[in-house]
């Protein structure tokens, strides 16, 4: 007998052999119990996921001796015709060869009037029936919207949006799914079980991969690495003959981006060159790494999951989740499916791939620009800007650590009652408890509003107290912050009462710009307190702590302060 190819060999003969197609399957199984079947069937998704291999099943189960039967026995004469393609009541006809109308007219049309020889039904498949022209599917129409009741048309297509509305509506529509790694897995160890092949599990996912969902194509993989390796089959043989990019390449790529070692990079490039890799295959195998990773950082639990990693490869890919961020991940995920598309049209694709490489590599040096500048609050969103490598180095200078606000002075100082000091905490007017009162004022707002006390709070030009109220004084450049005091004003008018146990007015005020500045109270978590500046604008900017933590990281020669 002559050889028949694995994909043929192991065609499902049954409904329960379909996989991955279970709501198709079960459907059509009711409908036959229930004798409900439609005039008209069209079986619609990607290549190889067995939609005229179910169109035959379906035609098996009406023409069976036992039928209509959702389990047709497989041994009389209709169904081993059928199952053989020499069943005279089962047409079979390749829409994109009897692409004309006067072909469907001489095939279909004409023989509607003519009963099944044997059969029940006489049943018409359309393979790929989106091929037929617009003229065929007008002829076709009316036939499939009222055909004999001994006719059944069954269409299959990989393009549904191709076929007009007009067929689709007359029609019950079918949509098949791609099969998941995990199930053509399976079969494909069974069939090497059966066929007494001995490949390793690794070696299966590959031909599984390879397949992209398509069980025919992962088989016709199968069938081709055989070939080179005979039946006994190690994962090398599977890389090489299919070209197929191994995964350990890929990690250590994508080890290469973490550690920001581009020589390395380019090295790993130059390899996959000389191995005759696809850098479009290349490039979506780093893509689909980078999803990998991202699905075992939302769920650790999915690393033994075989979609996600196989058991060779899950301890590496395990360990390697931790040195990304999600956000590194999607943003490269992004990147690398960009490349693969320009590769796909480019005339160096090695440039382009060595290029993404090093755009990942930029990518992941990305952090919040509070971050960088110890401001961060929870929650917020804040710009991006280049992280350096040494993150630890370049933070140390900018979390100045907080000066603790000294007790209240001798009556010796000069300092005017109920303002600001030097050091940066608030004067009384010698009333007993108002220093403790401020105290307890100023913790209750950055208790509540932390961002408003260190944006707004902390950059008042000072902060008068005393037992008639509470002024928060501004400079006249600073008309954002005042505003927003000024718009928070009845809430801490509010806090005020509360602290006090009594209604104190709160106000918000603009000083003197000759006025000598003192500090406000500096945030604990940002920086310390200002120093006088005479109330020179670039001069006050140029000795803030942030402004200077900003210029240690992006040195400029010249700088300006305009007003907003």
């Amino acid at each position: 007998m002559a050889y028949q190819v694995l994909a043929r060999k192991w065609r499902p003969q049954r409904f329960e052999d379909v996989l991955g197609q279970e709501a198709v399957t079960r459907t059509l199984k009711n409908a036959l119990k229930t004798k409900r079947i439609a005039q008209a069937f069209v079986f619609s998704g990607p290549r190889g996921c067995g939609k005229t291999t179910t169109a035959r099943i379906l035609a098996r189960a009406l023409s069976c001796e036992k039928g209509p039967t959702p389990d047709p026995c497989g041994t009389c004469d209709a169904c081993i015709e059928i199952a053989e393609g020499r069943d005279i009541d089962v047409l079979e006809i390749d829409a994109a060869t009897h692409t004309g109308v006067d072909n469907v007219r001489e095939v279909v049309i004409e023989g509607l009037a003519i009963a099944p020889v044997r059969n029940r039904y006489k049943v018409f498949i359309i393979d790929e029936v989106h091929m037929l022209s617009a003229s065929s599917f007008n002829a076709l129409l009316k036939s499939i919207e009222e055909p004999p009741p001994h006719v059944i048309f069954m269409m299959a297509t990989t393009e549904q949006h191709k076929i007009p509305d007009t067929v689709l509506s007359r029609s019950q529509v079918y949509e098949f799914r791609m099969i998941s790694s995990k199930i053509v897995t399976g079969q494909l160890r069974t069939i090497a079980s059966e066929e007494s092949i001995e490949i390793p599990d690794e070696g299966l996912m590959l031909l599984a991969r390879a397949g992209e969902g398509s069980m025919r194509d992962s088989l016709s993989a199968f069938d081709q690495v055989r070939a080179f390796a005979g039946d006994q089959i190690a994962v090398e043989d599977v890389v090489t003959v299919l070209g197929l990019v191994g995964r350990d390449l890929v990690f250590d790529i994508l080890e290469a981006v973490v550690v920001e070692d581009a020589p390395a990079a380019f090295v790993l490039v130059e390899r996959a060159i000389e191995r005759g890799y696809d850098l479009r295959l290349l490039c979506r195998e780093l893509a689909r790494a980078t999803r990998d990773l991202l699905i075992l950082s939302v769920d650790p639990k999915r690393g033994s999951d075989p979609d996600v990693a196989a058991d060779a490869e899950r301890e590496r890919l395990v360990a390697m989740s931790g040195q990304w961020s999600r956000e590194d991940l999607l943003r490269g995920f992004d990147l690398l499916t960009k490349a693969e598309q320009e590769i796909r049209v480019s005339d160096q694709p090695r440039y382009n791939l060595e290029m993404a490489l090093l755009r990942l590599m930029h990518l992941r040096k990305l952090v919040p620009l509070a971050e960088m500048l110890g401001l961060a609050t929870k929650g917020a969103n804040v710009p991006m800007v280049p992280r350096v490598p040494t993150v630890p180095k370049v933070l140390s200078p900018i979390k100045v650590p907080s000066v603790p606000a000294p007790k209240a002075s001798a009556p010796e100082s000069t300092s005017t009652p109920g303002t600001l000091g030097p050091s940066g905490t608030l004067g009384t007017s010698g009333a007993p408890g108002t220093s403790d009162l401020r105290d307890r004022l100023l913790a209750e707002i950055k208790s509540a509003k932390s961002t408003f006390y260190n944006l707004v709070v902390a950059q008042a030009f000072r902060i008068d107290a005393g037992p008639d109220g509470i002024s928060f004084v501004f400079q006249p450049n600073q008309k954002n912050a005042r505003q927003q005091c000024e718009d928070q004003r009845p809430w801490l008018q509010q806090i005020a009462e509360k602290v006090a146990g009594k209604a104190i007015p709160v106000s918000v005020d603009v000083t003197d710009a000759s006025t000598q500045p003192a500090p406000a109270p500096a945030s604990v978590a940002t920086v310390a307190a200002r120093p006088a500046t005479g109330g020179d604008p670039k001069a006050e900017a140029m000795a803030n702590a942030t402004v200077q933590a900003v210029l240690e990281i992006f040195p400029v020669d010249k700088t300006t302060v305009e007003e907003t």
